[in-house]
């Protein structure tokens, strides 16, 4: 089932629901904290977190310049990067600029008290990215860019071309997390209404870890990048976010009617 996506004023449009949010730590604690205004109960199961990077000698040593002030920009293309950064407690000095690839990433990287300057207008990708600071810095800059090992490294190829001195660097590695057996019980019964769906990697998560999930249980996604390879994969997305918001996306679910009775599976 697919949807147009208006916003409707509701005072609580989520009421009974329960809605699975895919990530912990502070990013997950906003989403939860956003989805108990519209009346939700949320359910929090981290189902991604990161693994050390193999060279970790090279991060810390970036980390470390970074601090120092080598680098005219920092880029970030996953809020996991942002995890990355707050366990290191790492120090981006104020003449450093940070780019990030969309509103996920940014609002992750407040959550944790750091500040965004830039954010694509509209084609949030590496792609898209790297043709905003192109346009934004014509004279070639210092350059970090963090990144996951699975990620191809496009906007460090188009930077470098663009006449950038780019360093690249992976910060972690992606490590699916199995949820606990209670959870992949209340999904797959139906008493999860909703599934928030932030990246290509939760969605390998969902559709392995949860192999058996209703019709109506609503699958979210938040930007048709992410839809796309949750739909490569296998798993149907019922409604794609207006905006590669959290806010948006929440909105997108709540265009939904609720699917079960909210005292349905009450004990």
């Amino acid at each position: 089932m697919n949807t147009e996506l208006e916003d409707t004023p509701h005072a609580k449009p989520l009421a009974g629901w329960r809605v699975l949010v895919p990530r912990g730590g502070p990013w997950g604690d906003g989403v939860a904290a956003s989805l108990r205004t519209q009346g939700a109960t949320p359910v929090i199961a981290p189902l991604i977190n990161f693994a050390p990077t193999n060279d970790l000698a090279s991060l810390e040593a970036a980390l470390s310049d970074l601090a120092a002030g080598a680098f005219d920009w920092l880029t970030l293309t996953s809020a996991t990067t942002v995890d990355v950064l707050y366990a290191y407690r790492a120090e981006i000095p104020a003449t450093t600029r940070v780019a990030a690839v969309g509103e996920t990433t940014a609002a992750a990287m407040t959550a944790v008290g750091y500040s965004v300057d830039l954010v694509p207008d509209e084609d949030n990708s590496a792609a898209g990215l790297a043709m905003q600071m192109m346009a934004l810095e014509p004279e070639p800059r210092r350059i970090l860019t963090l990144r996951s090992e699975i990620a191809k490294p496009v906007l460090t190829r188009m930077l470098i071309e663009a006449g950038h001195d780019v360093r690249s660097v992976v910060a972690y590695r992606t490590v699916g997390v199995p949820v606990t057996e209670r959870i992949a019980r209340d999904v797959k019964s139906g008493r999860i209404n909703a599934i928030l769906v932030t990246s290509g990697s939760v969605a390998e998560q969902v559709r392995a870890q949860f192999p058996e999930i209703p019709e109506d249980t609503i699958i979210a996604a938040i930007g048709p990048r992410t839809a796309k390879d949750a739909r490569k994969i296998g798993l149907a997305v019922d409604v794609v976010a207006n905006a590669q918001t959290v806010d948006a996306l929440i909105d997108a679910v709540s265009l939904f009617p609720l699917p079960h009775a909210a005292d349905e599976f009450a004990s």
